[in-house]
């Protein structure tokens, strides 16, 4: 059970790091590599910082997980969890694009319980709290109907061979901003087949659900969080008449890759 007002008080801290982050975007601001192909910049801290002083201050006994803190094993005795990334999309923020966001959810017992996506340089914030349905800015929002899977919508750069009867639509580099993309009837599908972070779809894969999207890992099975390893293999967000042809399609490269 979320407390009264704690889904607001949220929105609102994530709306302050999100108006951080947009003031500085597009600016000069100092960027590196954590490793080949990782990158990370200096508003990402910044905003890390803001949200885990504001997040902290609401709920004292919340542990955390995010993507530029060092983790700390003292989270796996905690009932509830925030689960942030300062800035979902940081290679499209540093190249002056809009595709990334402030992505935070709280977690309570492994499953993510309030999810916002503040998508500052869109104009757009997702949110959601458990068994409340999902929201962008005043208006309800729902996937689509769809029940063949050839001719499902997926945000990507390309498609390989074997799914080419599928349609590509535009691509934000924020995984949460793409499954959410599916939660508001933009898309269709999005798969990942690769070990991925807790703290990249957390609070988007609650807003999906309670947009009625049908979401597991790759192969089928649903997500947990607040993981030992804070990670899951993949993610399958979709419309609820194609996940099982999708998690069909997937299955062999899924079975493959997993291991």
């Amino acid at each position: 059970m979320v407390e009264a007002g704690l889904t607001d008080a949220v929105a609102a801290v994530v709306a302050e790091a999100s108006a951080l982050a947009l003031r500085q975007w597009r600016t000069d601001f100092v960027r590196w590599e954590k490793s080949p192909g990782d990158p990370v910049c200096a508003v990402d801290l910044e905003v890390n910082a803001l949200l885990r002083d504001r997040l902290s201050a609401l709920l004292p006994d919340a542990g955390w997980l995010s993507e530029e803190t060092a983790d700390n094993a003292d989270r796996l005795g905690c009932t509830r969890l925030w689960v942030v990334d300062p800035i979902d999309g940081t290679r499209d923020y540093i190249r002056g694009r809009d595709g990334w966001a402030v992505s935070v959810a709280l977690v309570d017992a492994g499953r993510p319980v309030i999810g916002v996506l503040d998508a500052g340089a869109r104009g757009q914030v997702f949110r959601a709290e458990l068994g409340q349905g999902a929201w962008r800015n005043a208006a309800r929002i729902a996937v689509g109907d769809r029940q063949e899977f050839s001719g499902s919508r997926v945000p990507t750069d390309a498609l390989p061979k074997v799914d080419r009867d599928l349609v590509v639509v535009a691509k934000p580099n924020s995984i949460a901003l793409r499954i959410a993309m599916v939660a508001a009837d933009e898309a269709d599908l999005v798969a990942t087949l690769r070990w991925g972070w807790e703290w990249d779809v957390a609070a988007a894969v609650l807003i999906a659900a309670e947009a009625g999207a049908r979401v597991t890992d790759a192969l089928g099975q649903p997500l947990a969080f607040n993981t030992p390893r804070a990670q899951a293999f993949g993610v399958v967000t979709c419309v609820p008449g194609i996940h099982a042809a999708a998690i069909e399609r997937l299955r062999e490269r899924a079975v493959a890759l997993s291991g």
